[in-house]
């Protein structure tokens, strides 16, 4: 299991409502079990992250400029799942930095 050069597309979030029109999208590198990446969607202009990855388990460190002004960051978690139809599936948990709220989120690799 290697994440380098897959696309993600978000499906779901606590923390937001997703667009289903423009998602945020995913863009994934890995190395030698480091992982980085960008992202860039509906709430998000431009965001980027940083981290590792163990077996199934993805933990990284985010941040990211809001379409409405500002910026955010925090931690996430990530757990690895195949899809019956091959396609992995990111299922996070994630919390933004100053804020102890726990949130979820899904995202589905394109095909």
């Amino acid at each position: 299991m290697n994440l380098n050069g897959r696309k993600f597309v978000m499906v779901s979030s606590t923390a937001s409502k997703v667009d289903p029109d423009g998602p945020t999208r995913f863009e994934y590198w890995e190395d030698d079990g480091l992982v980085w990446g960008s992202y860039t969607g509906d709430t998000v202009t431009q965001g980027r992250f940083v981290g590792t990855r163990d077996g199934a388990e993805v933990t990284i460190s985010y941040v990211h400029a809001l379409v409405a002004g500002g910026k955010a960051a925090g931690k996430a978690t990530s757990r690895i799942e195949t899809g019956d139809d091959g396609r992995l599936r990111l299922v996070e948990e994630f919390s933004f930095e100053g804020d102890d709220t726990p949130h979820v989120s899904v995202c589905a690799e394109l095909p």
